[in-house]
C-alpha cells in the first residue's frame, strides 16, 4: 500500500522503516534533508524522498493516505499547508498528541471538501521500530477500514502476548461455564476507537495514566533511595526541624539496581516502564543524565496530561493521582519557587522563623 509521511522525528522516521520492511511503499518529506537520506537508507530504498510537499502529493496515486508525524504544536500549520493540495477521497491521518478537541474540528472543516480525517494516538516511542506501535484510531469507518493494512503492518501483533482470555460471569458473579477471549484488532495492537477525536482522546487518558505511573516508580523509589536517613547526622534541639524520632530504622543501603530487576520477575507491578527504569539504574546508579535535564529544565509535560484533567473536569470524575502527577512535573521545574518564598515569607511574619 501507497502512504504519504511528513514528519521524520524519533518516530516518524522509524515508522516509514517498520512499513517498508513490510512492503508498503512511502513517500517521505522532512524539511532535514539529512533525516530523509538516512530514512531513505534505513529503509534500503523502498522509501523514496519527495522534494516539497506539492511534489509529495503529487507522486501520490489517488485516492492518497497522507500521515502527518509532527509536534502538536505545529499540526495546524502543516494541515493547513497540505489539505488544499489534497482532493476528494484522500485522508489526512495525523498520528501526533493533537488535542481531540481539534480533531473534531479539522474533521468537519476537511469533511467539507470530502476529505477524510483520521487522528491516530501512536504510542511506541523509539522502540516502536522493533516492537511496533500502539494505535488508538478516531474517524470514519471507510477510510480506516481501507488503512487497515497499514495500520496491521505498524502495530505489535500478538507476538508472545497471547489475546485475553477469561471465564465469563453472571450478574451475580458466578461462572456461566463460557470461555471469553479478547476479539477484534485490539489484540493485534490496534483499535478504531470512535468518531473523530476518539483516537487522541483515548491516547490522552493512555498519557495522563503514564504520568501517574512514571510519578509513582519514581516517588517509591526516592523513598528506597532515602532509607538510609537515620545514618546521617541532624540539626539536634533545632525548632526549626522535626528530629528523627527513629534513626535506627533506616539504616537501609539500598541496591536500585537490584530491586527494579527483582521487581521485573513475578511482581504484580512488573511493566515495560519498570523495564526502562531497570535498564537505567544498570547504566549508571545515580542517573546521571537524567539528573542534568531534571535541574536544568524539568520533566515536560506535551499537554495530555492536562487535557486528560480538563476532560475529568468536564464529566465531574475524580482525576487525584493523575492531577498529583502533573503537579510533580511542574514542581519538578520549580514552578512552585515563588510559592514556598510566599510560604516562608509567613514564617517570618508569625513566628521569626
Amino acid at each position: 500500500m501507497q502512504l504519504g509521511m511528513v514528519g521524520l522525528g524519533r518516530m516518524g522516521g522509524n515508522m516509514v522503516v517498520r512499513l517498508s520492511r513490510a512492503g508498503h511503499e512511502c513517500v517521505v518529506f522532512d524539511p532535514r534533508a539529512e533525516v530523509v537520506a538516512e530514512v531513505v537508507r534505513q529503509s534500503g530504498g523502498r522509501a523514496v524522498a519527495a522534494a516539497s510537499p506539492s511534489d509529495l502529493v503529487a507522486r501520490l496515486t489517488p485516492p492518497r493516505n497522507l500521515w502527518l508525524m509532527v509536534p502538536a504544536g505545529i499540526t495546524e500549520e502543516i494541515i493547513h499547508q497540505y489539505a488544499p493540495l489534497l482532493q476528494a477521497d484522500d485522508t489526512l491521518i495525523d498520528g501526533g498528541n493533537s488535542y481531540y478537541i481539534d480533531d473534531i474540528r479539522r474533521a468537519r472543516e476537511l469533511q467539507g471538501r470530502g476529505i477524510h480525517y483520521v487522528d491516530v494516538g501512536t504510542s511506541g516511542g523509539v522502540w516502536g521500530l522493533e516492537r511496533g506501535y500502539c494505535l488508538m484510531i478516531g474517524g470514519p469507518e471507510a477510510p480506516i477500514r481501507r488503512l487497515d493494512p497499514i495500520f496491521r503492518a505498524l502495530a505489535p501483533g500478538t507476538g508472545h502476548v497471547p489475546p485475553t482470555t477469561a471465564k465469563a460471569l453472571d450478574d451475580r458473579g458466578q461462572p456461566t461455564g463460557e470461555v471469553r477471549t479478547a476479539g477484534g484488532t485490539a489484540p493485534l495492537g490496534y483499535l478504531h476507537c470512535g468518531p473523530s477525536g476518539a483516537g487522541h482522546f483515548v491516547k490522552m487518558v493512555h498519557n495522563g495514566i503514564e504520568y501517574g505511573l512514571m510519578a509513582a516508580y519514581a516517588e517509591g523509589l526516592n523513598i528506597l533511595k532515602h532509607a538510609n536517613v537515620g545514618k546521617r547526622g541532624q540539626e539536634a534541639g533545632s525548632a526549626e526541624v522535626t528530629p528523627l524520632r527513629h534513626p535506627e530504622h533506616y539504616q537501609y543501603d539500598f541496591n536500585l539496581a537490584a530491586i527494579t530487576e527483582l521487581w521485573r520477575r513475578g511482581s504484580v507491578i512488573a511493566s515495560w516502564l519498570l523495564d526502562l527504569t531497570a535498564e537505567a539504574f544498570l547504566e549508571h546508579p545515580e542517573l546521571p543524565i537524567e539528573r542534568e535535564t531534571v535541574t536544568q529544565r524539568g520533566v515536560p509535560d506535551s499537554g495530555e496530561g492536562r487535557w486528560t484533567l480538563w476532560a475529568a473536569i468536564d464529566e465531574g470524575v475524580p482525576c487525584t493521582v493523575l492531577s498529583a502527577a502533573l503537579s510533580a512535573r511542574f514542581a519538578s521545574r520549580r514552578e512552585e519557587e515563588f510559592e514556598w518564598r510566599v510560604a516562608q515569607a509567613m514564617r517570618r511574619k508569625f513566628g521569626g522563623h
